[in-house]
């Protein structure tokens, strides 16, 4: 059953976070980059067991505990270009040092998240649900907090998951990579004292991350690299997408 580990139950501000031990989720082997994975893949190896394996901790603790992964919904927010142009165009981010993340400070972006924490487990993602879905509420919940989005389901299509344990922030959390399409939907930045963005060509972006000092966080950096996101635009990304 899932539990929690504190520090110091006294100290005020105190978060909690969604870990699972790394030994449940990463293979012995190691797992460094972007895997792509279909959705039964995805849920079967990665998903089900962050649900039923993991359990909330003291953030503080897990910031400096890599034998715990924290899980991250990573939305990359994508469309088809305006007007003549058929590029497809990615939302680019910027950090502002407001951020609560300081090792993330000033650098650049394609990926909407963050942790999940204990609200997300106490309330159905629909009126339809009995039950929640932890992954699926912290991915609406950190949408709608950084985003001005439309009232409504969000149609997110499941691409992968992202791991990068060279880094200090990378070797504590693991990345839950979705494609939101908002072709059809009015994006803006809801958080603009911690962040600035706008759509950027994914070609253009995909050239900046490929150079010696990429500006993008690692994330990023890797996600753009592998190249999977032209690919999955060109496929019409997986065909069961999500609705949050």
């Amino acid at each position: 059953m899932p539990h929690s580990v504190s520090l110091d139950k006294t100290e005020p501000q105190m978060e909690f976070v969604w870990v699972v031990p790394r030994e449940a989720i990463l293979p012995s082997t190691g797992l460094h980059g972007f895997r792509a994975l279909a959705p039964k893949p995805l849920e079967e190896d990665f998903l089900a067991p962050i649900r039923n394996l993991g359990f909330f901790m003291e953030r503080r603790y897990a910031e400096t505990h890599p034998e715990f992964k924290q899980p991250i919904p990573y939305v990359v927010v994508g469309r088809q270009g305006a007007g003549s142009s058929s590029e497809v165009q990615v939302l680019h981010l910027k950090r502002l040092s407001t951020q609560t993340e300081s090792r993330l400070h000033h650098l650049e972006s394609i990926g909407v998240g963050g942790h999940i924490n204990p609200c997300d487990a106490s309330a159905p993602t629909s009126p339809q649900a009995t039950t929640p879905d932890l992954l699926a509420q912290a991915c609406s919940r950190e949408l709608h907090e950084e985003l001005r989005l439309p009232a409504g389901p969000l149609p997110l299509s499941p691409l992968g998951v992202l791991n990068d344990d060279t880094t200090e922030v990378g070797s504590v959390h693991l990345g839950l990579v979705y494609w939101l399409d908002a072709t059809a939907l009015e994006v803006s930045i809801r958080e603009t004292s911690a962040m600035t963005g706008d759509f950027a060509s994914l070609p253009q972006l995909e050239s900046s991350a490929a150079s010696d000092n990429p500006p993008f966080e690692s994330w990023s950096t890797l996600l753009l690299r592998s190249g999977c996101l032209a690919a999955a635009a060109e496929s019409g990304f997986p065909s069961k997408a999500l609705r949050i």
